[in-house]
């Protein structure tokens, strides 16, 4: 099993110009790239109006996922910390507007300014202390909270990311939950190996993720043998998580400590041998009027 590409080197010494092109050249990436954006736009549930919308690309890349934006009619900004696959992408006269940017630190949009935000395998590489000042908790908080602020009211952010473990998975959401996010994971295929996708689905404002069950397909162009005996069931299967900030827990009210449990504390008291327990009188354990 090759190693995860963020565990060997940052994004912008492992996207060098050398991996850059040989990623942007391969035909089954090229594939797999525009299937994830095209499951990442469903996800967004943009209006069917014919009105372009201008869509954000977090880790753009070389233009990959852009290109299924322009084809799809929509303007789109593109940010990646990788020079050289933003060098890539400017050779392939993709449409999209391109930024050198970290996500770690924050995007610097105007508020209200997007209109629908994605990601194809990229968030997850904020979880990781690539440098000695790099906090992965704060680097997860200023990039949801300025996604939060630059994104319209009730639009919507489908992050595609491959998380490494539950506990990962976890601080992601969970930094979007405190950001403002309303919203969850959506697994297609979540007993297959080979085609799981994991997309984060977040909606901006008042919550509007439906949790009802959705058609999944598949986004790996092709299935092992073992998905194809699994089962049309099997791979009709999409796990919604509806997840919201949460609540503040309510205090209890304690149970009512009356006579008889404060005369079984003093007996307690006594037969451990502390001396200065008050005596027994008809007024232990009434209660006091309240005094204003």
């Amino acid at each position: 099993m090759a190693a995860r590409p963020e565990l060997l080197a940052p994004p912008e010494i492992f996207y060098d110009e050398s991996e850059a092109r040989k990623y942007t050249s391969s035909s089954r990436i090229i594939d797999i790239q525009a299937k994830l954006t095209e499951r990442a736009l469903e996800l967004l549930a943009l209006p069917n109006d014919g009105v372009p919308r201008l869509l954000l690309d977090i880790g753009c890349g070389s233009g990959l996922s852009g290109e299924t934006l322009s084809e799809n009619g929509h303007q789109w900004i593109g940010l990646d910390i990788s020079q050289a696959m933003l060098d890539v992408a400017v050779e392939r006269e993709v449409e999209g507007d391109l930024f050198l940017a970290d996500m770690g630190q924050g995007l610097g949009f105007r508020p209200g300014v997007i209109d629908g935000a994605i990601s194809i395998s990229a968030v997850q590489w904020l979880c990781n202390a690539d440098k000695s000042c790099h906090e992965p908790r704060l680097r997860l908080k200023a990039f949801f909270g300025s996604l939060y602020r630059s994104l319209s009211r009730g639009a919507r952010a489908v992050l595609q990311i491959y998380p490494q473990n539950d506990a990962q998975r976890e601080l992601i959401l969970g930094f979007a939950m405190r950001a403002g996010f309303a919203g969850g994971v959506v697994v297609d295929y979540p007993h297959s190996t080979k085609s799981r996708k994991e997309y984060l689905v977040l909606t901006c404002g008042p919550p509007s993720l439906s949790t009802a069950a959705q058609n999944a397909r598949g986004e790996d162009g092709g299935s092992s043998s073992d998905d194809e005996s699994s089962g049309d069931e099997e791979n009709r299967t999409v796990s919604v998580s509806d997840r919201r900030r949460p609540r503040k827990k309510q205090k209890l009210d304690k149970k009512t400590k009356g006579r008889e449990w404060l005369l079984r504390k003093k007996e307690k008291m006594r037969r451990r041998g502390v001396v200065d327990v008050p005596a027994d009188s008809k007024y232990s354990g009434r209660k006091r009027k309240r005094r204003f």
